[in-house]
């Protein structure tokens, strides 16, 4: 059970509050996972006070009968603070309201500050809690009391991350921050691991000696929708490459961590993160294409000239000893087919050696992934056809998390609030891996912009982006599954 405990989230009022945090943080007090004494407040903007912000956050919910008597508790201990990022005021009254928290319990409480807000707002919140001394817990200066958690993207290019993370080892410990990247909280992420290194099937032929490549989905139907004005001039090259498709591609990569502690796992991961080779400058119309769906400068926000990339395919290589020479393909887009984010190990097909005159199927052994929705594993294995002569052709065994186990376990911002809570900074990025992939992502931009060759490529809507994405991986011998 944690100790008492109020979460301040700066953007309160904004998409990700709404739609992500305050859902987990209602299920998590349903499930008595909170504890008994704590406060959830909000910071934006809006001239709220703590009555109609809750129910602003209410209406905006769609709550079922059975969570709205739930969530007329909980909303008892939701409070709300109006001010502005970029003014001194609103934080000064915060300072006088957590002061009432801390007289309240009779203690020094932690405070959790969560930014929940658009990147460009990080620098002022965290100066202004600096200047404050939000950041300083209760007056005692212990690091003990207080704790950030910040939304990606951590930065826009390798300079921009550096600042960012040098003003964050200005304010907080390295053990105060939490670097949120939803993705390794996801269940089926983390079961990467178990199903790697607990299955001593896979293990020993997890390797360039019978792995031929790797692909890696990530796809969406819908558009940029409301997130126009966030999304134009960043792309998806920094918005999902940078941080999920990276972890993605460790947890396929990773060598087995001594332990499953905190740092041996964030070890191994930014490991694999620095070895992924780098596409230099000149060689972007290689291994990569830049796609933009059709009607994008049509969007909401969006510059009528804009050359944001709504779709990336990347090839690439891990340059570690057990990966060395393997690619993997990686591609992003939206306005998909259809919404599916995936990892196919595809190993080298072996069975034309014996049955080369009955004929093989063109693609043999594939472990699928599935990271959603319908989160699960399966496996592509060649069988003979019910048939009197001896004809081949693939079937799939297949593992369904809700079909085996009744549930798909919790959701990923109910876990990663839990850590947070906990201090348990397994599933959060560390510095080092913000480094590497930036180092990766920014020598990229560069070569895009530096590179005419590299031109924004449109795409058709619910398509699987430009035709040459498919070029990028055929002109190997090989095809996007």
């Amino acid at each position: 059970m944690f100790s008492p405990f109020v979460m301040i989230i700066f953007g309160a009022t904004g998409d990700l509050a709404i739609n992500k945090l305050f859902p987990a943080l209602l299920s998590l007090y349903k499930q008595g996972n909170l504890g008994k004494k704590f406060y959830i407040v909000g910071f934006a903007r809006r001239p709220f006070d703590d009555n109609s912000f809750t129910e602003f956050i209410e209406n905006q919910l769609n709550l079922s009968k059975e969570e709205n008597k739930i969530w007329q508790d909980f909303s008892k201990k939701v409070y709300y603070q109006s001010g502005t990022f970029e003014k001194e005021n609103g934080y000064k009254d915060l300072v006088d309201m957590l002061a009432g928290f801390d007289k309240e319990v009779g203690a020094c409480i932690t405070r959790i500050f969560y930014l929940a807000t658009p990147p460009d707002n990080y620098n002022t919140i965290l100066d202004f809690l600096s200047k404050t001394k939000l950041s300083e817990g209760c007056g005692q200066k212990s690091d003990k009391w207080t704790k950030l958690a910040i939304e990606k993207p951590f930065g826009k290019d390798l300079e921009s991350a550096q600042d960012l993370d040098k003003k964050l080892s200005s304010i907080f410990a390295e053990k105060q921050i939490f670097r949120v990247d939803h993705y390794l909280a996801k269940e089926t992420v983390q079961n990467m691991v178990a199903f790697r290194f607990a299955n001593g099937i896979f293990e020993p032929v997890w390797n360039n000696k019978y792995i031929d490549h790797v692909q890696i989905t990530w796809a969406e139907k819908k558009g940029v929708g409301n997130r126009g004005k966030f999304f134009d001039g960043v792309g998806l090259l920094r918005d999902v490459m940078q941080n999920h498709l990276m972890q993605l591609i460790s947890s396929v990569a990773m060598e087995q961590p001594k332990s499953f502690s905190r740092e041996d796992m964030r070890t191994v991961r930014a490991d694999v993160i620095k070895s992924i080779r780098c596409v230099e400058e000149d060689e972007v119309c290689k291994f990569t294409v830049r796609g933009q769906y059709a009607g994008f400068r049509n969007e909401k926000d969006i510059d009528s000239a804009s050359k944001t990339e709504t779709f990336v395919a990347l090839k690439l290589f891990v340059d570690t000893p057990r990966f060395k020479g393997v690619p993997f393909y990686v591609r992003a887009g939206k306005k998909m087919p259809k919404d599916v984010v995936e990892i196919s190990i595809v190993f080298i097909q072996t069975c034309h050696i014996l049955f080369k005159e009955f004929g093989c199927p063109e693609i043999g052994n594939v472990l699928t992934i599935r990271i959603q929705p319908d989160e699960g594993i399966s496996l592509r294995v060649i069988a003979k056809k019910p048939s009197g002569k001896l004809s081949l052709g693939t079937v799939n065994m297949k593992f369904s998390y809700q079909e085996e186990f009744g549930t798909k376990g919790k959701d990923a911002y109910q876990k990663l609030l839990l850590d947070v809570l906990s201090g348990d900074q397994m599933l959060f990025n560390r510095s080092d891996e913000l480094a590497s992939s930036w180092t990766f992502i920014t020598k990229i931009l560069k070569g895009w912009e530096k590179n005419s060759e590299s031109r924004i490529r449109n795409y058709e809507l619910e398509t699987w982006g430009p035709k040459e994405a498919n070029e990028l991986i055929e002109k190997d011998g090989r095809k996007w599954l």
